[in-house]
């Protein structure tokens, strides 16, 4: 029996940048709405792996989508230091 892969979209590493960059609002956004030490560290850890995943996808491409992620990382990481 083969195993099926359920992913609809494949994970290359701009695709896997933009959802780390989606996962980085989301956090940003609770921690701003529902600002305590749990979710600024959790919004802080999105932020980590998120420019992990940015590097990543920069090294293969400096394509459009890439940049988009680069600067909505960005941004996001000044709204979450307006917190602090």
């Amino acid at each position: 029996m083969t195993k099926v892969d359920s992913s609809l979209q494949s994970q290359n590493p701009i695709s896997s940048a933009q959802n780390s960059v989606d996962n980085v609002h989301q956090a940003v956004n609770h921690a701003l709405s529902h600002p305590t030490a749990q979710t600024t560290e959790e919004a802080q850890n999105a932020i980590s792996k998120a420019k992990n995943s940015v590097d990543q996808a920069f090294d293969q491409s400096d394509s459009p989508a890439v940049q988009q992620a680069i600067e909505s990382l960005e941004e996001d990481k000044a709204r979450l230091t307006s917190l602090e």
